[in-house]
């Protein structure tokens, strides 16, 4: 458990801050009850109860304040509706006037969030605690911020204390912690039997040379589930270059490996009833005398041969080899994540990563359960008639479209001729990041897509 397991409570009756939830609709009915000396102070402080405002309210005693903060549905919290309050509230023990905070005490963890370390001086805030009255659902609710901060601090990480060795470093962590069985495969027999990922990564420095982490754990009964994450530690777009604007955020091209190591270290801290497989292809796409080049023509371990249309179209390739491993051991359900086109920021905007699943009854699922906890994800089409957009006249497929359209649906297609006939198969394009913070959620890297999955998974494999 971490710090976040002391910011989320029991409520034992214990000395603690009131919280008020107070609507726009239903402003006029509890300011009118209010003291004389309150209204002024509601006033001076501009609260009308609109989403998100946050008001102090002046007790009798230097200690006996509260707080009142504008919700939308007082009966309906969101997991962001008491994340305001949780960034801009001093440090305390506070509880709802009434009701239970529900799945909003993730976002009063997550709001608590910092990234400081490199900062001379970091920020001195002690923690804020929210009680409730439900202790059962602790457990998974600071799971659930454990598996954000994962994801939030290995994006914001920069790239060059976040190479190869430190993703594999990261997956050591939680191999250790949860008694899974790790191994990494590099040098020649990466070279041989990942033809791919090692054509991706070898031009980058020894010291940050590719590899496959793979992670085991779960009773080989159980079901078999397979969750691959796209690690490319670094992005310059090979030889085809990428220009400085596109560059600058390239640390967060591992951000598919964060998602997927999140994911699996709820699925283990949580110890859900699966054999679970993890894969995260770790590279760098860097440029020297022996990087891969347009035209040139690889192999991969499925034994499709690929031509390079494009070196900056890399994820897709480590991602294929990947797939290709997940499939031979039969998982019944592969999952992955992948910061993969800036096609679907494009259609979608940073906040809703691309699904593509072959799986209808999937599909459903995980909308569904995205939008339960506030984690939304949009479908996108697996289009057979662009399958033809990756033809290559000298290989069986071309890493680049021939077309400059639906590039999230041509990746997704690529990386479908990996995945084996049969298996059930679900690939998020997600952001990974955050241009500008909104309340509990700051700007830089963010986990987009992890909760939905995870959402899914417990439900399909419910702890007996």
């Amino acid at each position: 458990m971490t710090e976040y397991a002391a910011m989320l409570q029991p409520d034992k009756g214990q000395t603690a801050q009131t919280l008020h939830l107070v609507h726009a609709d239903g402003f006029d009915d509890w300011f009118k009850a209010l003291p004389d000396r309150e209204r002024q102070s509601m006033k001076a402080q501009g609260f009308g109860g609109k989403e998100g405002e946050v008001a102090i309210v002046t007790g009798d005693t230097p200690d006996a304040w509260s707080a009142a903060i504008g919700v939308t549905n007082p009966d309906k919290l969101t997991s962001w509706c008491l994340a305001t309050a949780a960034e801009t509230l001093p440090a305390g023990t506070y509880r709802l006037a009434e009701g239970d905070p529900g799945r909003a005490a993730f976002g009063w963890l997550c709001a608590q969030y910092r990234f400081d370390r490199y900062k001379q001086e970091p920020e001195a805030t002690g923690p804020k605690i929210l009680l409730t009255s439900k202790p059962a659902a602790i457990e998974e609710l600071v799971a659930l911020a454990d598996a954000t901060d994962l994801v939030r601090t290995l994006v914001n990480i920069p790239a060059g204390d976040m190479g190869p060795a430190e993703l594999q470093e990261a997956a050591e962590e939680i191999a250790t912690r949860h008694g899974a069985e790790m191994s990494v495969v590099s040098g020649t027999e990466l070279t041989e039997g990942y033809p791919m990922i090692d054509a991706v990564g070898r031009a980058a420095s020894t010291d940050r040379a590719p590899r496959l982490i793979e992670l085991h754990w779960g009773s080989i009964e159980n079901p078999r589930i397979a969750i691959v994450g796209k690690g490319v530690c670094f992005d310059s777009g090979g030889l085809d270059i990428k220009g400085a604007a596109g560059m600058r955020w390239m640390k967060k091209d591992m951000g598919g490996a964060a998602h997927a190591l999140a994911l699996a270290g709820l699925v283990m801290e949580r110890k859900l009833p699966i054999r679970l497989h993890l894969l995260i292809p770790a590279v760098e796409n860097a440029i020297s005398g022996n990087a891969f080049r347009p035209g040139d023509i690889l192999a991969s371990r499925k034994g499709l041969s690929v031509e390079i249309g494009n070196t900056d179209a890399e994820g897709r390739l480590i991602l294929g080899d990947a797939l290709s491993k997940a499939c031979e051991d039969h998982p019944e359900l592969l999952i992955d994540f992948a910061t993969l086109t800036g096609a679907a920021r494009t259609a979608l905007g940073p906040d809703l990563p691309a699904l593509f699943t072959n799986d209808e009854a999937l599909a459903s699922e995980i909308a569904e359960a995205g939008m339960a906890v506030d984690d939304p994800v949009w479908r996108l089409p697996l289009w057979d008639g662009y399958d033809e957009w990756l033809k290559s006249p000298v290989a069986d497929l071309n890493n680049s479209s021939s077309v400059a359209m639906a590039g999230a649906s041509t990746a997704a297609l690529f990386l479908r001729n990996f995945v084996e006939n049969g298996t059930v198969w679900t690939h998020l394009d997600t952001f990974a990041w955050r241009n500008a913070a909104k309340p509990g959620r700051p700007k830089g890297g963010e986990a987009l897509g992890v909760r939905a999955h995870w959402e899914v998974l417990k439900n399909r494999y419910p702890k007996t």
